[in-house]
């Protein structure tokens, strides 16, 4: 039995992880925290849940965890790390959902999140969660930073065709769309009904805080640094789903994309890679931790074009967390995360 904690337990994500893992013989789940309703039943405040969690939320203090065996942060970007030190000191597995240990350079992250660091010391020793990349570091981690819903999709395009060497490092264009859950539970007048309903729009165009994230990723799989990344990011006026439209120029105009892509995913649980001349929709993989991938290459010219589908709260944050739950323990990688897309 692995005992588990949830920091931050009010937002989208959050439900998602209790969604995911209430249900698991497996899991005991033994303290949500929430500042803001510290006291109330989490099945009242998500109705979803009644009769799968008797809890109520409990206030954040440090070292409520101590019972626990892993602690996912579901909290804002720069609370995690607050926590980290002395989780870690105490033996206990972290998994943070924010930012806070994504961007290996202190720096850099300090730049694109406008907040000092509270613990650098610990960006190298934090492994990036995309099992698909670095599954046999998650197994052994203490720290793991859940990669975000965007760099997930994107470097998931990306991967196969960065190992095969047969794409330019520039430029690489990505088109990304996200439904609103996104951009949180905050109430926002950008994300009021009456803003988003019948409307499409791009934000962030000058940069975007996942783009270094993306980035470093693609370093690291290509082994340079001459990456040439254009990331723009679009609000779409649905619930969930990302849908990543990726933009490259091949080096191998003879290269067999559909090959690549089936040979670097053949025997990966979560990663569905299309027939050729697919179209994957966002529908497809609802509430699933399923990402969905199809190549296509331009009748003429050089450009291949890769279509990238995920759930921005499952594959995109709570499931992944709880993919990377799985390997950290031990346990049969897929536990609780086989269930099938809704549809419609």
């Amino acid at each position: 039995m692995i005992t588990v904690g949830i920091i931050g337990g009010t937002g989208y994500t959050g439900v998602e992880l209790l969604r995911l893992l209430c249900g698991r013989p497996d899991v005991a789940l033994d303290v949500i925290t929430s500042r803001g309703q510290t006291g109330a039943s989490v099945a009242d405040f998500f109705p979803s849940l009644r009769g799968h969690c008797d809890l109520d939320f409990q206030s954040p203090e440090k070292g409520i965890f101590s019972r626990c065996d892993v602690v996912f942060s579901a909290a804002p970007n720069g609370i995690a790390m607050t926590y980290a030190p002395d989780l870690l000191t105490a033996g206990i597995k972290l998994i943070d959902l924010s930012a806070d240990f994504r961007i290996r350079d202190a720096a850099l992250w300090e730049k694109w999140y406008q907040m000092e660091h509270g613990c650098p010391e610990l960006l190298t020793e934090a492994v990036y969660g995309l099992p698909e990349m670095n599954r046999e570091s998650i197994r052994s981690a203490n720290l793991v930073a859940n990669p975000g819903c965007y760099p997930t999709a994107t470097t998931l395009g990306l991967l196969p065709l960065l190992n095969a060497g047969v794409i330019a490092h520039d430029p690489i264009i990505v088109d990304a769309k996200s439904g609103v859950t996104g951009a949180g539970r905050a109430a926002a007048v950008d994300y009021l009904y009456s803003e988003v309903a019948d409307s499409f729009k791009a934000y962030a165009v000058a940069g975007h805080r996942h783009q270094p994230e993306i980035r470093q990723s693609l370093c690291k799989i290509s082994g340079t640094e001459d990456i040439g990344l254009t990331f723009v990011p679009h609000l779409v006026p649905m619930l969930r789903g990302i849908h990543s439209t990726i933009y490259v120029q091949l080096t191998d105009r003879g290269a067999d994309l559909q090959a690549i892509f089936e040979s670097q995913y053949a025997g990966e649980p979560f990663v569905d890679v299309m027939p050729a001349g697919s179209h994957p929709d966002t529908r497809s993989v609802r509430s699933s931790n399923m990402c969905r991938i199809a190549a296509h290459k331009l009748e003429e010219g050089n450009t291949a074009i890769i279509l990238v589908v995920e759930d921005n709260l499952v594959k995109g944050a709570a499931g992944q967390a709880v993919q990377n739950m799985n390997l950290m323990c031990g346990l049969t990688e897929t536990l609780g995360l086989s269930g099938v897309p809704v549809f419609p």
